[in-house]
C-alpha cells in the first residue's frame, strides 16, 4: 500500500517548497518531491531560484561589482590597494557555497516542519480514491498518494529554435553561471533580466560583451522613461547593445560561436564571441510530470491551465508558479504558494497581481511595480507624474553613484499611486515602499507627507511624490 498524505507537492522551488511547509504549519501530512541533484548527487531542493538563477546570480553580481569598485573606485575614497586582480574559480567556488547554505536550509525547514521529503522526479499515475498517486523516480521507485496535490515544477530556458544549448558555447542561465574563467569576448541573446545580469558580470570582470535584441525598443515592458535612463548608463559602462535586429544562423567552433545577423538597418552583420548566452524567456516546465494520465489541462503555450485561485481543471490538483500564466518570478511563485495552502485549508489566500515588483539586478538597478506611462496612455486613464533624480540626493552623492531617478504616477483625480518606476542604487530595497503604499491604495501626498530619513535614499521617493504635484523640498 503506497504512502498516503493530505498534501503531495510535485518540485521544491519557491513556489513548492513554500506551499509545502505552510500546509504543514496549518497542520496537514505533507510531503515534497523534487530531483534536483547537486554535484554529489545529494538532494538540491530550490528550483532554479536557489541553484541556477536568483541567489547564484545575486552572489555573481555583488563579486563583480566588489572587483569593479576596487579596481576602478577606490581611490576616490583614499584607498590604495596596488594592483587588483579577480580569482574566478574563487568566485564561483563563493557562490557554489551560498546555494548549499541555501539547499541545506530548505531541507532543515522540511525537517522542522516535518514535512516528507522525496528525492527524484515526480509524475502522475493515476486518479485514485479519494486522491491521486503520484511516482517518484529516484534511486528507487516509489508510488505515493496525496489527496491534494500542488505542482510547482517551475520553468526552463528557452533555447533558440535549431540552436539547443551545449553549455559550452551555447549557454542558458545553467551555463552563464558556471564559467570558470572570464571569456574575452561574450555575446547576448535577448536583453532581458537574465541577460542584463550576466552580461554585467562578466563586463565588469573583462568581457567585451555584445547585445543583440530583437525589440525595437530596450526594456519594452519597462517604463520608457526609466528604460532610457537605464540604457544610457549601460551603454556608458561599455555594454554594446543593437536593437531591432533580426538573428539568423548561429555556427559553433574551436574557437566560439559565430552569429549572422542583420541589424535595425536591414544590413548583414555578423558577431564572433567566445561564448553566447541565449535569454529569449522561459518556458513552463512539464517535462515528465505525465499529465495525460489523469487529463491535466495545458494550454498552447504549454503552460498549466488555472483559474484565478490557481485550480486546475482537476479536483484537488492546483498549480502555482512558473508553471502557470503570471510573471515568472520567484517572490509571485511563493505569494501563490501560501495562498493554495491556505485555500486548500478553507481559508482565503490572497494575490495582489497588480503589486507584484519587479527587479533586474544591474548596476545601476531597476525596479518598477504598478503600471507605466505607456500603458496607462494605451488605456486612455488620465495620469499624473513626477520624478526626482538621484543626482540632487545628498546619500546618493556620498555612495559615489547618482545615476538614475525615482518616478511616481498617479491617478489624476483621485491621487492614487498607479505604479512607481526607478532606476539607480539600491532600488530593489526601495521599491517596497511602494508595494506597500500601492497595496494599501495610498496616494502619492501621502508618501509626500511621510518623514523619510536623511540623508537616505528613500528622500527620492518622497521627492517623486512631491514632484507629482509640481512641488519639492529639493534636499
Amino acid at each position: 500500500m503506497s504512502k498516503q498524505f493530505d498534501v503531495v507537492v510535485i518540485g521544491a522551488g519557491p513556489g513548492g517548497y513554500i506551499a509545502a511547509i505552510r500546509a504543514a504549519q496549518l497542520g496537514f501530512n505533507v510531503a515534497c518531491i523534487d530531483e534536483w541533484k547537486n554535484a554529489q548527487g545529494g538532494a538540491a531542493p530550490g528550483g532554479t531560484c536557489t541553484n541556477v538563477g536568483c541567489i547564484p546570480s545575486k552572489a555573481l553580481l555583488q563579486s563583480s561589482e566588489h572587483y569593479e569598485h576596487a579596481r576602478l573606485h577606490f581611490a576616490e575614497h583614499g584607498i590604495s590597494t596596488g594592483e587588483v586582480a579577480m580569482d574566478v574559480s574563487k568566485m564561483i567556488s563563493r557562490k557554489q557555497g551560498i546555494v548549499k547554505q541555501n539547499n541545506d536550509g530548505i531541507l532543515y525547514l522540511f525537517k522542522k516542519n516535518k514535512v516528507t521529503f522525496f528525492h527524484g522526479r515526480g509524475s502522475f499515475v493515476k486518479a485514485a480514491e479519494g486522491g491521486y498517486e503520484i511516482k517518484v523516480a529516484g534511486k528507487e521507485e516509489e508510488v505515493i498518494t496525496g489527496k491534494q496535490i500542488v505542482i510547482a515544477t517551475g520553468s526552463n530556458a528557452r533555447a533558440l529554435p535549431g540552436v539547443p544549448f551545449d553549455e559550452e558555447f551555447i549557454l542558458s542561465n545553467d551555463g552563464a553561471l558556471a564559467l570558470d574563467k572570464t571569456p574575452k569576448s561574450l555575446g547576448l541573446i535577448g536583453s532581458g533580466v537574465i541577460g542584463l545580469e550576466m552580461g554585467s558580470v562578466w563586463r565588469r570582470l573583462g568581457s567585451e560583451v555584445t547585445v543583440l535584441e530583437g525589440m525595437d525598443k530596450f526594456l519594452p515592458a519597462v517604463d520608457e522613461q526609466i528604460a532610457k535612463e537605464a540604457k544610457k548608463a549601460f551603454d556608458k559602462q561599455g555594454l554594446k547593445i543593437e536593437l531591432g535586429v533580426k538573428v539568423g544562423e548561429v555556427k559553433t567552433g574551436k574557437k566560439g560561436v559565430t552569429v549572422s545577423y542583420t541589424n535595425a538597418k536591414g544590413e548583414a552583420q555578423t558577431l564572433e564571441v567566445e561564448k553566447l548566452i541565449v535569454s529569449i524567456g522561459r518556458t513552463a516546465n512539464t517535462i515528465g510530470l505525465n499529465p495525460e494520465a489523469v487529463g491535466l489541462a495545458l494550454d498552447e503555450r504549454g503552460q498549466i491551465v488555472v483559474d484565478g485561485d490557481c485550480k486546475t481543471n482537476l479536483p484537488g490538483v492546483w498549480a502555482v508558479g512558473d508553471v502557470v500564466r503570471g510573471p515568472m518570478l520567484a517572490h509571485k511563485a511563493e505569494e501563490e504558494a501560501v495562498a493554495v495552502a491556505e485555500r486548500i485549508a478553507g481559508q482565503h489566500g490572497h494575490v495582489n497581481f497588480n503589486t507584484i515588483p519587479f527587479v533586474i539586478y544591474t548596476s545601476p538597478e531597476v525596479a518598477w511595480v504598478g503600471r507605466t506611462e505607456q500603458q496607462l496612455k494605451e488605456e486612455g486613464v488620465k495620469y499624473k507624474a513626477g520624478s526626482f533624480p538621484f543626482l540632487a540626493n545628498g546619500r546618493a552623492r556620498a555612495l559615489g553613484d547618482t545615476t538614475g531617478m525615482v518616478k511616481f504616477i498617479a491617478d489624476a483625480e483621485t491621487d492614487e499611486i498607479l505604479g512607481v518606476h526607478m532606476v539607480g542604487p539600491m532600488v530593489s530595497e526601495l521599491i517596497s515602499e511602494a508595494v506597500v503604499a500601492m497595496e494599501f491604495k495610498a496616494s502619492s501626498e501621502d508618501i509626500a507627507r511621510i518623514c523619510h530619513a536623511h540623508p537616505s535614499l528613500s528622500e527620492s521617493t518622497k521627492e517623486a511624490a512631491l514632484a507629482v504635484d509640481k512641488r519639492t523640498l529639493n534636499f
